[in-house]
């Protein structure tokens, strides 16, 4: 399996594709990263350095790939934090130039916007051209539930109405959507849960909710669900090795007492997941 993962790069910590590239290698994808940012480290540490790259530069290193004659090959187009509009559409394009290469190639989008915590924190222009162009020629979406909502102008916050949310998603155009945090006020304290809708139908997984924030680990989930459910298919199993892979990298990370994801440490998490949790069916 191939993916082209059109993500950002920073030198310090894993985010965008410093934090999706190496997981994806350890269960055996070829990954041709294209960087969108080479930062020294992510921004939420106020303070960073290097360089945003130019949606032309990022353009000229897909036509550069695509001169090598290998778009034909990708099974899967993933992208991630979009910094600016022009980054937008350089991936629509990069999208519709390796569908035409392979017509069975998917496009996964991470749609990042925010938080229900943060709110919305990219420019304001990004959330209108996820909804309006970038979500509607995705395949797979990979939004948070504030994401969610963002996306579909409504307000999910039970198990029906974040299933209705989806439904609003699926219309969009994309026919398999992950919803990497699920919060509802009848799940047990302490919990959260993660939902994947398909054409097949519709499956959540709750597992304990860790006191702690990562940077990064939607990238993870992201990049994993993607390749688990192209190579089987199966949303359900796609799902429970991506929840287990990632709650062992995060128990990994809030032992060790670091900031930054302990992602080389839980790359057996990755190879083998333990799939310690029930995936059951609600639809």
């Amino acid at each position: 399996m191939k993916i082209l993962s059109i993500q950002s790069a920073v030198a310090y910590g894993h985010v965008g594709n410093s934090a999706a590239v190496f997981p994806l290698q350890r269960i055996g994808v070829e990954v041709l990263p294209v960087y969108t940012v080479n930062f020294s480290n992510h921004t939420g540490y106020g303070a960073w350095r290097g360089p945003m790259i130019s949606p032309d530069d990022v353009r000229e290193v897909i036509t550069g790939i695509e001169e090598r004659g290998v778009l034909g090959q990708i099974d899967a187009v993933l992208s991630g934090y979009q910094g600016g509009e022009g980054i937008g559409d350089v991936i629509i394009d990069a999208v519709a130039r390796v569908k035409a290469a392979n017509p069975d190639a998917v496009y996964a989008c991470d749609p990042v916007m925010g938080n229900a915590k943060s709110g919305c924190f990219v420019a304001p222009a990004i959330p209108v051209l996820l909804r309006e162009r970038v979500v509607p020629v995705a395949d797979i979406i990979t939004p948070n539930q504030f994401e969610l909502g963002f996306l579909t102008e409504t307000e999910p916050d039970t198990l029906e109405s974040t299933l209705e949310s989806v439904d609003a998603a699926r219309a969009m155009g994309p026919s398999t959507v992950l919803v990497t945090s699920v919060e509802r006020p009848d799940a047990p304290a302490d919990t959260i849960e993660m939902l994947a809708v398909d054409d097949q139908g519709a499956w959540i997984v709750q597992t304990p909710r860790l006191p702690m924030k990562a940077n990064g680990s939607g990238d993870v989930t992201a990049a994993l669900f993607t390749a688990h459910y192209v190579r089987t298919g199966d949303a359900a199993l796609a799902l429970g090795k991506t929840v287990s892979s990632v709650f062992d990298l995060l128990e990994r990370t809030l032992a060790s007492g670091e900031r930054e994801l302990q992602l080389v440490e839980s790359q057996e998490s990755y190879a083998h997941p333990r799939e310690q949790f029930t995936v059951t069916r609600v639809r």
